[in-house]
């Protein structure tokens, strides 16, 4: 097991009506005027954003709003946010939506504290050293950026989707009602639990010995999200399944499924191009790639690939870790497609050309600069056949 810092300053109230304390909690933070950043306007139309501006207002927290934020957040809506903030005096950021929002929010905390351009962050030309405090009312079980350090941009010009990482960007607090997600479409729903999973799995899919105890919360995680997924597609109401797969976002993005592993992110990395280049939804992008990438990498570790086959996706051990775990692979696609999600960038509803994967493979090595992954250390070559083996 590898040596490893826990950090979760995230202060999670959870349950029915939680969403009445948004007020409270922004005070008790310091908050005195907060940017209401949200999406499409669901939040509107629901009724959620007037109970919690009248949280707010009975909390004596002023507020500005900013809507608009899409799936991929735009960093053109990042500088928006940054400008108004600055016109307006907010010290203090409120997301209200899903992992997108948050994201959204967290870019523009990042901007706030920073003289330069806040994509200098994303690109890598700088690190954060500030970020203004930021919290979250989550209407989406799928990112987890509710208790992570991730904020992930999309940068129009070139179509780049490029992440920003470090523990300034924790919020503050997750409000977390489940029942705020009954009204989710199946696809958005389905395309949330294949992200949680991947969350984990890109954390699981390790060759550190020793890992026992994260290897049971890991597996314990997975098969809840399996369970819960499922039990949705049909009962999409299910208070007990939506308050599960709530509580396991937050889980499987905040570090615990990965404290002493070594994190491999290669997934995450084949479908920020994907998100970057086509705008699909995120969790989707990750079902259509793993099976390729599990595939490929396979010969590495197959003793790993047959544990999670058995642990997780309860197949039948076969006569060698090779077979089993193969049956393990196919069960995912199996599961992927009994709740919604593709296991190929043709189920995705991509027919990509070879120029289009020579694009996505240049992108993905940051123009010929790094290799990725942790699992197995995978360089141009082999990106570029993760990409031609997930086209289907």
């Amino acid at each position: 097991m590898q040596n490893f810092v826990y950090y979760t300053p995230t202060k999670v109230v959870f349950g029915k009506n939680a969403e009445d304390e948004t007020g409270a909690l922004v005070r008790a933070q310091g908050g005195t005027k907060v940017l209401l950043h949200y999406g499409s306007g669901s939040v509107k139309r629901s009724g959620l954003l007037d109970k919690i501006i009248a949280s707010l207002n009975s909390a004596g927290v002023a507020h500005v709003e900013l809507g608009g934020v899409v799936p991929n957040p735009r960093l053109s809506k990042v500088y928006e946010g940054i400008a108004l903030c600055k016109k307006e005096g907010v010290d203090f950021l409120l997301a209200v939506g899903g992992g997108s929002v948050i994201d959204s929010a967290k870019a523009i905390a990042y901007g706030l504290a920073y003289e330069g351009d806040v994509w200098d962050f994303y690109e890598g030309k700088a690190e954060p050293t500030a970020c203004y405090p930021v919290g979250t009312v989550l209407t989406i079980a799928a990112a987890g950026s509710e208790m992570s350090n991730s904020s992930v941009i999309t940068k129009e010009e070139g179509g780049l989707k490029r992440a920003c990482n470090t523990d300034y960007a924790r919020p503050r607090f997750a409000v977390m009602n489940p029942e705020l997600t009954y009204t989710l479409p199946a696809y958005q729903t389905a395309s949330g639990a294949a992200d949680i999973m991947m969350h984990t799995m890109e954390r699981y899919f390790t060759t550190e010995p020793d890992t026992q105890l994260t290897d049971a919360l890991a597996e314990g995680l997975l098969r809840t999200v399996k369970d819960c997924a499922l039990t949705l597609r049909d009962a999409p109401q299910d208070y007990a399944a939506r308050a599960n797969l709530m509580w396991a976002s937050s889980v499987s993005h905040n570090g615990l499924t990965g404290c002493g592993t070594v994190g491999d992110w290669a997934c995450h990395q084949l479908e920020h191009e994907l998100g970057g280049m086509l705008d699909c939804a995120h969790g989707a992008g990750l079902a259509a790639v793993w099976p390729a990438w599990a595939r490929y990498v396979l010969p590495t570790c197959p003793a790993r690939f047959a544990q999670f086959a058995v642990n997780v996706m309860g197949v039948t051990p076969a006569e060698t870790d090779t077979a089993t775990a193969e049956k393990g692979i196919a069960a995912m696609e199996d599961f992927y497609h009994a709740i919604g999600m593709p296991a190929t960038l043709r189920e995705l509803g991509y027919e990509l050309t070879d120029a289009q994967l020579d694009e996505l493979t240049e992108k993905c090595t940051y123009f010929h600069t790094r290799t990725i992954g942790g699992f197995q250390i995978l360089n141009e070559k082999d990106i570029r056949a993760i990409y031609a083996m997930a086209r289907g």
